[in-house]
C-alpha cells in the first residue's frame, strides 16, 4: 500500500509540474542559441523585444539566455515578461543566465547562485504564462589565479557540486539547466569526464580563439579547421565513456573570431557534427555585439 501511495504521489506530483510550469519545452531539434547581456539596457531601448525577436528568426536562433541581473525590480521583471511572451509566441526558448567566478567554492557564493537561481523560480510562480525554460550557467573558476594551467583541474568537484545543487533546485521549478564549460575540462581523465558531463543533461563547449577576422586565412580554411577541431573535442568528451549518458554538448562561437562569417561558421558546426549523438547545437556570442555592446 505504501509503494502504492509513493507511487501515485510521484505521478501527481509530475502531472502538476507539466500543469504548473508551462514552458517551450527542450526537444531534439538542433539548439541555435545566443546569449544576450546587460539586459537592463537592451530591453530598455525601444521596442527591444521585437528586434531581438526579428534577429532570432532571421538567424534562425531557437534559444536565447538573457542576463537577468539588474532585471529583477518590478519594471525589469515586467520588460521580462513581455519578452518572455513574444519569444514564446515565436517557439524560441528563454533561459535566465547567471554568472560567477567562484560558485565552485561553496558557502556563501554558491548560495548566493542558489537564491538567483531562486527568484527565478518566485518569478515563474508569478507569471504564470511568461515563464523562464531553464537556466543557464557561465560558472568560469578557470579565471581565478590558482587555477590557471593546463590540466589543473583541482576546481571541478567543487564546479560539479555547484551544477549539481542548481539541478536540484531548479527542477523544483521545472526548469531545465546548461552551463558553459571550457575545452580544459574535456582534457582531463575519463573518471574526471565522466562526472563532469553526467552532472546536467545539456553543457555548452566554448569553442573559442580558433581563428581571428586578420590570421589570413581564407573562410574555406577557417571552416576546414573548425571542422576539425568540433569533431575532435566532441570525440576526446566520449572517448572511453558511453556518449548515450553524457550530457549533449552545443559548441559556442564569438563575434571576435570570426567577425561576418561567424553565421557560415555556425552552419559549418550543424554540418560537421548533426549525425554525432553528443552533439546539440550551436550557440553565438552575443547578440551584444550586434548592438555595439561589449
Amino acid at each position: 500500500m505504501s509503494s502504492s501511495r509513493a507511487l501515485i504521489g510521484m505521478i501527481a506530483g509530475a502531472l502538476f509540474a507539466s500543469i504548473a510550469f508551462p514552458a517551450i519545452a527542450a526537444s531534439n531539434r538542433p539548439v541555435h542559441a545566443m546569449w544576450v547581456w546587460k539586459s537592463p539596457s537592451v530591453l530598455a531601448q525601444p521596442d527591444a523585444t521585437e528586434k531581438l525577436r526579428d534577429f532570432c528568426q532571421a538567424n534562425t536562433i531557437n534559444e536565447i539566455y538573457i542576463s537577468v541581473n539588474g532585471s529583477m525590480d518590478g519594471t525589469g521583471q515586467g520588460r521580462l515578461a513581455h519578452l518572455i511572451g513574444v519569444l514564446h509566441a515565436a517557439n524560441i526558448r528563454i533561459d535566465a543566465l547567471f554568472s560567477s567566478t567562484d560558485a565552485d567554492e561553496g558557502g556563501a557564493h554558491l548560495n548566493k547562485l542558489l537564491g538567483e537561481v531562486g527568484a527565478i523560480g518566485d518569478f515563474n510562480q508569478k507569471h504564470f504564462n511568461e515563464r523562464f525554460d531553464g537556466v543557464h550557467l557561465d560558472i568560469e573558476p578557470q579565471q581565478r589565479p590558482e587555477n590557471k594551467g593546463a590540466g589543473n583541474l583541482a576546481f571541478l568537484p567543487g564546479l560539479v557540486n555547484a551544477f549539481t545543487q542548481v539541478r536540484q533546485l531548479a527542477t523544483q521549478f521545472g526548469l531545465t539547466v546548461n552551463a558553459d564549460i571550457q575545452t580544459k575540462l574535456l582534457k582531463g581523465s575519463r573518471d574526471q569526464r565522466r562526472t563532469l558531463l553526467t552532472s546536467l543533461p545539456d553543457m555548452t563547449l566554448m569553442l573559442y580563439e580558433l581563428s581571428s577576422p586578420n590570421d589570413g586565412r581564407s573562410a574555406d580554411e577557417k571552416a576546414a579547421k573548425l571542422r576539425s577541431e568540433s569533431e575532435k573535442y566532441l570525440q576526446m568528451a566520449a572517448e572511453g565513456l558511453d556518449a548515450s549518458q553524457l550530457a549533449r554538448i552545443t559548441i559556442g562561437l564569438r563575434t571576435p573570431d570570426y567577425g561576418d562569417l561567424l553565421p557560415q561558421m555556425l552552419q559549418v558546426l550543424d554540418e560537421a557534427n548533426g549525425s554525432n549523438a553528443l552533439y546539440g547545437g550551436w550557440a553565438r556570442h552575443s547578440y551584444n555585439d550586434t548592438l555595439g555592446q561589449q
